[in-house]
């Protein structure tokens, strides 16, 4: 009884040592705490709009026909699209898309109308600028959608000529209708998408900073403020948890409701991720930590790894076509099965046994980095 009542209070004295530590540490706490709420309002703003609008094109009207005029208005009056210029010729549209002022574009051939009224296919060219692979895929398929209801309109006249009613006309053109409803992201924009996933990224490896400038400091300067033994090596790792945990809540409860993204799906799976995560990523920091003999070393070694970490994470590319051995790589690190997880859980409404994979996988990170990490304690606090 005695002893377990000192491993409480050392335990107890270690946790308050850590947020002691955090607080007079200007720079960890920066990292901790601080930069998570600038992220939260930077980071999504340049997404705020959530789908690509008003993309300028340059249209190239060889025909000059009441049709191809038609076809231009249809494209003007399309959200995705801005038209920018009208000309006749194509190299007027290549300069504008040279310049930058343009997108993309599309050419009407000279023929276009002599060809539709004949009963014939006319082509019409669109193209986008391969430089800027959003753009790009806005800019085609917009125009494409521009001739599609252009073409439509042709035939169902076609039809109409032969058919009783405009109804049966349209019935003869589209046999089967399609009414596409998203489910998850129902705004089908880009910060929904990339947002909640990029946010657990944001919150490993800020902690990972800033834990490493702690350890740095305290290897140093020779000043660790913990007493040897596994029950202070819970206490830190409970509070550094604490932290992740901090930021979880605050990114999932309230960014996620100030930005309106899918949200809330299965709160209880959502809260058990929460936990396991925040206890690998503490484990993991403090195990990396105990490495740094400088507080700068972390910010050398760290700052440059987010971008390969969120390759890895199958969020910005699919899981399936990353080699295996990256893949392998990829769930050594608590954000893939985060990652995942969270979105699942929180924004899908996925159950525990359907998140069982991400669950098992943070469940066994934690595990093995808290193994390594009490084996390193010791060495650590109590240096030779």
């Amino acid at each position: 009884m005695g002893r377990s009542m000192s491993a409480v209070r050392a335990a107890s004295r270690a946790f308050l040592l850590t947020w002691q530590s955090i607080f007079r540490d200007k720079a960890a706490l920066l990292l901790f705490f601080i930069s998570g709420i600038v992220y939260s309002f930077f980071y999504p703003l340049p997404y705020s709009a959530e789908t690509v609008r008003r993309v300028p094109v340059a249209i190239v009207d060889q025909d000059q026909s009441a049709l191809s005029r038609q076809l231009i208005r249809f494209a003007g009056a399309h959200p995705s699209i801005l038209v920018v210029g009208v000309s006749t010729r194509p190299e007027a549209a290549q300069e504008l898309v040279w310049q930058g002022e343009a997108a993309g574009a599309m050419v009407i051939p000279a023929d276009f109308s002599r060809k539709v009224l004949a009963g014939l296919q006319p082509e019409i060219e669109v193209s986008g600028h391969g430089a800027y692979p959003l753009l790009n895929k806005v800019v085609l398929n917009g125009l494409a959608e521009v001739a599609g209801t252009v073409s439509a309109g042709i035939e169902l006249r076609r039809l109409g000529a032969t058919t009783a009613s405009a109804m049966q006309a349209e019935a003869s053109r589209q046999p089967l209708t399609v009414e596409p409803l998203p489910l998850f992201n129902v705004r089908e924009g880009y910060a929904s998408y990339i947002v909640p996933g990029v946010v657990v990224l944001i919150i490993q490896q800020t902690f990972l900073l800033g834990i490493g400038l702690l350890f740095g400091s305290w290897r140093s300067e020779k000043s660790f403020p913990y007493a040897p033994g596994a029950a202070s090596y819970c206490g830190a790792l409970t509070a550094f948890a604490l932290v992740v945990t901090l930021n979880a809540l605050y990114f999932f409860g309230f960014v996620f409701w100030w930005q309106d993204y899918p949200r809330g799906g299965n709160l209880i799976g959502t809260a058990v991720l929460t936990v396991l995560f925040a206890y690998s990523v503490a484990a993991l920091g403090m195990l990396i930590g105990m490495f740094f003999r400088t507080r700068e070393r972390s910010m050398q070694l760290l700052v440059a790894t987010s971008l390969p970490i969120m390759f890895l994470s199958g969020l910005a590319w699919p899981m399936s076509a990353i080699p295996v051995p990256l893949q392998v790589l990829g769930w050594s690190l608590p954000s893939t099965a985060a990652i995942q997880g969270f979105i699942a859980t929180n924004q899908m409404g996925a159950s525990l046994h359907e998140v069982r994979m991400e669950l098992a996988g943070l469940l066994g990170l934690m595990v093995l980095f808290v193994a390594l990490g009490m084996r390193k304690w010791r060495r650590f606090v109590l240096p030779a």
